[in-house]
C-alpha cells in the first residue's frame, strides 16, 4: 500500500470544507484514514524504511510548503522525527495524516494556537471548541462586513468625518442638483463645525435640514451655487441678496432683523476663513449682506417719530 491514495482522499475532503459546520466531519475522516493505514499497512511501513518520506515528499502529499512544515514543527503542532544515519529526517504515515489534519483546521480558520488542543481533544471537547471558534469567526466576519460598508461609504467622500445628519443633508444637496464643488465646501465646513462645537453644529444642521424643506430656500441655494462663477459686478447679486434677506426675515421664528445670533464668535471666524475655494461673487454677496445689516441696525437706533 502506498500513501498517495489515502492522502489524496483526505486532501479532497479538506478542499471541500465550505463552513465551520463541516470541520468535525473532516476531522473524523482524517482519523478514519489514520486507523485504516495503521491496521492495514503500519507494520509494513515500519519494516520498509525506504518507504518513509522526506520533508519535501511529506509537504507535497499534504499540499503545503516545506516552510509550513517547519513552522508547524516550531509551533509544536507536528513532532519532528530524528535524523537517520544519512542525516535526513524521515516521516511516516502518522506525520502525513497529522499534517493533513493541521492543514484542514488551519484552512477552516482555526487559529494555530488552538490546533494542538483540538488534535488531542475527544469528540465532545472538539465540538465545543469548534462552536466557540465558529462564534468568534462569525463576530470577525460581521466586523469585516461593517468595515466593507464603511469603505463603500467613503467612495464619494461626502460621509467622511461628518455625522449621519450632515451626510443626509449633503445627499439632499446632490439630489437637488447642487454642484460637486459646493457640496464639498459644505462638507469641509461641517467637519470643522462638528470638531470645534458639536452642540452648535447639531443645532445648525437641524436648522438647515428644516430649511431645505422650503422651496424658496432650495431655489436660493441653487442660485447661490450658480453665482459662484458670476462677476462681482453682476447686477443679479443685489437682487439675490435682497431675496435672501426677505426669506430670512419672513421665516417663522426668525429674530428681529432676520439675523440668527452666533453663540461663539470664534466659530464664526473659523467658518468664514475655512473655505477652500474663492469666489469674488460670493465675497460681494457677503459684503452686500453686511451693508444691509448695518443699514437695518442704524435704522433701529433712530428715534421713532410720535
Amino acid at each position: 500500500m502506498t500513501l498517495g491514495p489515502g492522502l489524496d482522499g483526505t486532501l479532497t475532503a479538506a478542499n471541500q470544507i465550505a463552513s465551520p459546520r463541516r470541520w468535525t466531519t473532516a476531522y473524523t475522516m482524517a482519523h478514519q484514514c489514520v486507523e485504516v493505514m495503521n491496521v492495514l499497512d503500519g507494520e509494513q511501513i515500519e519494516r520498509a524504511p525506504n518507504r518513509l518520506l522526506t520533508i519535501g515528499q511529506l509537504a507535497a502529499y499534504a499540499g503545503v510548503t516545506i516552510k509550513a512544515v517547519r513552522h508547524y514543527h516550531r509551533r509544536g503542532l507536528l513532532e519532528e522525527p530524528p535524523r537517520d544515519s544519512s542525516g535526513y529526517r524521515r516521516y511516516g504515515a502518522q506525520h502525513a495524516i497529522k499534517l493533513v489534519k493541521i492543514k484542514t483546521l488551519a484552512q477552516a480558520g482555526v487559529p494555530l494556537a488552538r490546533i494542538k488542543e483540538l488534535l488531542a481533544a475527544d469528540p465532545d471537547r472538539f465540538a465545543g471548541a469548534i462552536a466557540e471558534i465558529d462564534r468568534k469567526l462569525q463576530e470577525w466576519a460581521e466586523e469585516l462586513q461593517r468595515a466593507r460598508e464603511r469603505i463603500a461609504q467613503l467612495e464619494t467622500g461626502d460621509r467622511l468625518f461628518v455625522s449621519a445628519e450632515v451626510a443626509d443633508y449633503l445627499d439632499r444637496l446632490h439630489e437637488l442638483g447642487v454642484s460637486r464643488r459646493t457640496v464639498q465646501l459644505e462638507r469641509d465646513l461641517w467637519i470643522l463645525m462638528q470638531s470645534v462645537s458639536p452642540e452648535q453644529a447639531a443645532s445648525w444642521i437641524a436648522d438647515k435640514r428644516e430649511a431645505l424643506g422650503d422651496p424658496e430656500f432650495r431655489a436660493l441655494y441653487l442660485a447661490y451655487d450658480a453665482a459662484f462663477d458670476w462677476s462681482p459686478d453682476d447686477p443679479r447679486l443685489d437682487a439675490l441678496a435682497d431675496r435672501t434677506q426677505r426669506w430670512i426675515a419672513n421665516r417663522p421664528g426668525s429674530p428681529e432683523g432676520g439675523e440668527r445670533p452666533v453663540q461663539d464668535p470664534t466659530i464664526a471666524r473659523l467658518v468664514a476663513t475655512s473655505g477652500g475655494a474663492s469666489s469674488p461673487a460670493w465675497d460681494r454677496l457677503a459684503e452686500i449682506a453686511r451693508e444691509g445689516r448695518a443699514r437695518r441696525q442704524a435704522a433701529r437706533r433712530l428715534p421713532r417719530k410720535r
